[in-house]
């Protein structure tokens, strides 16, 4: 700092702090989140006694809200686990977010160093000759060596730079947030994809054994049909039945393949060899107890709906700073240090030189664009207004779902349970009366074709059931517990 008489560096931080209250932000106020104050209510949403676990088993949250619950806690898959750690160290997107979170960073130093006073040092070697028209007893030359500091300080008297320094903040925040929102997705995502390929690994068991069975059923029908016991048409349908499971076979095949690929997209690299084992859909055990809370609880849980807020505070502060571009904007410029004709002068008494330019600039005339962009940043405010509330309405709706689908997955799974046993028997039954020559083989086909069915129907129920398990877990905010990520 420059010690110039009169204009002592007390004077000027002094100056400053009497200024810094000074800003022309709004004051913030939280938009109304415009959602009810609890979630619906009706059939959709009970939950009976024992409807909990279809699969057989169970695990309790001891009433531990989501947030509170990492996945290593939710998810019990030793495998599971292992691929959504490979997914968090390699997923492309997510690397991105997290780039963008140390630019924004990097961003927000920059500008907040715009309010301390810029010093540099420098040293310089001047040589100049002035002609003899231009100067008394001919022309002169003259070398000039010095050193010194700069000094440079914008008084932020009305906060622009204070308002550009809280928007800057804010952005990194929102952003900060957009990146655990983003680890939440993708574990969410890695999750429901795996969980997928598992129902149909499912549905490609249950299709290989209604082939085999569809097998026997041709063979033994072919049989009879040789030695004139079965008609064609008996035949007919006997091939019918084993040609629709073999073609649903090549289906699941297909699906599971393709599910792998979106899994190996999703973790950024192929599948390990050495992954622990693996658990079947059925005994995954997610937590099926999660408690909703109330709606309001969702603004502290969910990371988009902070990342939303923390925008809407950054628009807020820019409207401090297109407010501020109306006023006059001071400066104070200095420099101090030694000037000598030589350089062994330099640093000699008597060789000190200063000097001081304070600066004030008032705007007059810009064209409308100091107006302008005050509308603009007013504009960008109400938009944010809107995505702020969009995310929590969206949130809302999302809780809302997965409490409904949790409501009902679970009966659903039980009456298909109870459905599948029912055409187990029914099956049984109809071979039973075709041996006996009651019923014609029609009625055994249609049996196992409704088996099948059945099968099928429970299986991508059992994968619904866990994926809405865990699109609700992360609904509630589940995910990001500090330290648990890697």
């Amino acid at each position: 700092m420059m010690l110039i008489k009169g204009f002592s560096p007390f004077a000027m931080t002094l100056a400053a702090a009497l200024t810094a209250g000074c800003s022309l932000q709004p004051a913030y106020e939280r938009p109304d989140s415009s959602v009810d104050a609890a979630y619906p209510t009706g059939a959709a949403y009970d939950r009976q006694p024992g409807a909990t676990a279809p699969d057989g088993g169970a695990r309790s949250s001891g009433g531990k809200a989501a947030v509170d619950i990492g996945w290593r806690d939710f998810f019990v898959d030793a495998r599971l686990q292992s691929v959504i750690e490979i997914a968090l160290q390699n997923n492309r997107d997510l690397r991105v977010s997290m780039l963008n979170v140390e630019a924004a960073r990097a961003q927000y130093q920059i500008t907040r160093a715009e309010l301390f006073p810029w010093v540099d040092a420098g040293a310089s070697s001047t040589r100049e000759r002035t002609p003899s028209n231009l100067s008394t007893g001919g022309s002169t030359s003259s070398t000039v060596y010095s050193v010194g500091a700069n000094v440079a300080w914008e008084l932020d008297f009305f906060g622009r730079v204070r308002s550009l320094k809280d928007e800057a903040l804010a952005q990194y925040l929102s952003l900060a947030e957009t990146r655990k929102a983003a680890e939440m997705a993708l574990i969410s995502q890695v999750a429901i994809q795996y969980l997928t390929m598992l129902g149909e690994e499912d549905q490609l068991a249950v299709t290989h054994a209604t082939l085999r069975n569809a097998e026997e059923s041709f063979r033994i029908t072919k049989l009879s049909f040789d030695n004139g016991i079965a008609t064609e048409l008996d035949l007919q349908q006997s091939q019918g039945i084993l040609e629709q499971a073999s073609a649903t076979l090549e289906a699941y095949s297909r699906a599971r393949a393709q599910d792998e690929n979106a899994l190996v997209m999703l973790i950024g690299q192929a599948l390990p060899d050495d992954l622990p084992a693996g658990k079947t859909l059925s005994q995954q055990n997610l937590l099926t107890d999660i408690p909703a809370g109330l709606p309001s609880e969702l603004l502290q849980r969910r990371p988009d709906i902070a990342a939303a807020e923390q925008s809407l505070l950054a628009a807020n502060a820019y409207i401090g700073a297109a407010r501020a571009a109306f006023f006059p904007s001071i400066s104070l410029t200095g420099s101090f240090g030694t000037l000598s004709p030589s350089t062994s002068g330099l640093f000699i008494g008597g060789q000190g030189a200063w000097s001081f330019v304070p600066q004030i600039t008032v705007p007059i005339f810009r064209g409308g664009a100091n107006r302008a962009n005050l509308e603009l940043a007013q504009v960008q405010k109400r938009i944010e207004i809107a995505r702020y509330e969009k995310a929590i309405q969206t949130a809302f709706r999302e809780v809302a779902d997965g409490l409904a689908a949790r409501g009902t997955y679970d009966r659903q799974i039980q009456s298909l349970q109870r459905y599948e046993t029912t055409q187990t028997r029914r099956l049984e039954l109809s071979n039973m009366r075709y041996r006996s020559g009651v019923d014609d083989y029609l009625s055994v086909l249609q049996a196992q074709t409704d088996l099948f069915d059945a099968q099928q129907s429970l299986v991508s129920a059992k994968v619904a059931r866990a994926n809405n398990l865990v699109t609700l877990y992360k609904a509630l905010g589940g995910g990001w517990v500090g330290g648990t990520f890697w």
